[in-house]
């Protein structure tokens, strides 16, 4: 599958391809592609299948998505990148360079979901199934928030996202844009053990973050030629929570 992407900075500079989180978009990238990389990089972001404006048939499996993913950047002239994935984009990249390492000449993970418990996974996919609807972009912002799992600081860029990815659906109410399904699936997913590649890699963990423990680490570092560990400050979204400080690593990594 093509997937609907983003494409930022000069198409003759070497290029980094950007991967969302499940429940995510491509568009959380246009701050760090525009404020940081786009001068020097050309910076691509594509929607998942199943989320945005990408397609949402299944399979939405790990297998699906590299799939689309070689077939994505074949499309726009890419056979090799510096790659950067956040949370499930992570996993992804991880398999993708572990398949493809031809593919893939480093890779940043940001506070990457390496691998779940199969029963915190089922917790997860299991809160993922209610229909989650709101009247308003601030209504679903005050739930969001209320969960406690962002510094305050980022409750501006949480509620700009949330305006760009709610959509009004017939009964009038907003919901974000991604199939349910795909997302259960996706939590099914992180919990098969996962593939470590060998490529240079930098992780970057969020301080109050349980997603990427030292364990976990520690398996990526066996295997990787190189690999640079990075915490900043805050949770789980580390370029909503920490975006500077995320920014610094990456750019530094990448060069």
């Amino acid at each position: 599958m093509l997937l609907h992407a983003y494409d930022w900075g000069d198409p003759g500079s070497p290029p980094v391809v950007c991967l969302h989180g499940v429940t995510g978009h491509a568009g959380r990238y246009r701050p760090l592609a525009e404020r940081r990389l786009a001068a020097r990089y050309r910076v691509v972001a594509a929607d998942l299948r199943g989320h945005g404006a990408s397609g949402w048939d299944p399979p939405w499996s790990i297998a699906a998505h590299v799939a689309d993913l070689l077939e994505t950047t074949d499309s726009l002239g890419i056979e090799r990148a510096a790659w950067i994935g956040h949370s499930y984009g992570g996993r992804i990249v991880m398999e993708l360079a572990s398949a493809h390492p031809e593919r893939v000449e480093r890779a940043a993970l940001l506070d990457p979901a390496i691998w779940i418990p199969p029963p915190a996974a089922g917790e997860y996919a299991e809160r993922e199934r209610r229909d989650r609807a709101w009247r308003t972009v601030e209504e679903a912002v005050e739930e969001r928030f209320a969960e406690g799992t962002l510094l305050p600081g980022a409750r501006e860029v949480m509620a700009a996202d949330m305006a760009e990815r709610l959509v009004r659906g017939e009964d009038g109410l907003l919901r974000p844009n991604y199939s349910l399904a795909a997302a259960v699936t996706a939590f099914s997913e992180m919990a098969a053990p996962p593939s470590f590649p060998e490529v240079p890699l930098l992780v970057v963990r969020g301080e109050r973050s349980i997603v990427t423990p030292d364990s976990l680490v520690d398996l990526c570092r066996a295997s990787a030629p190189s690999l640079e560990l990075v915490d900043v400050p805050g949770f789980h979204n580390v370029l909503w929570d920490a975006f500077d400080e995320t920014a610094d690593a990456i750019e530094a990594f990448l060069a």
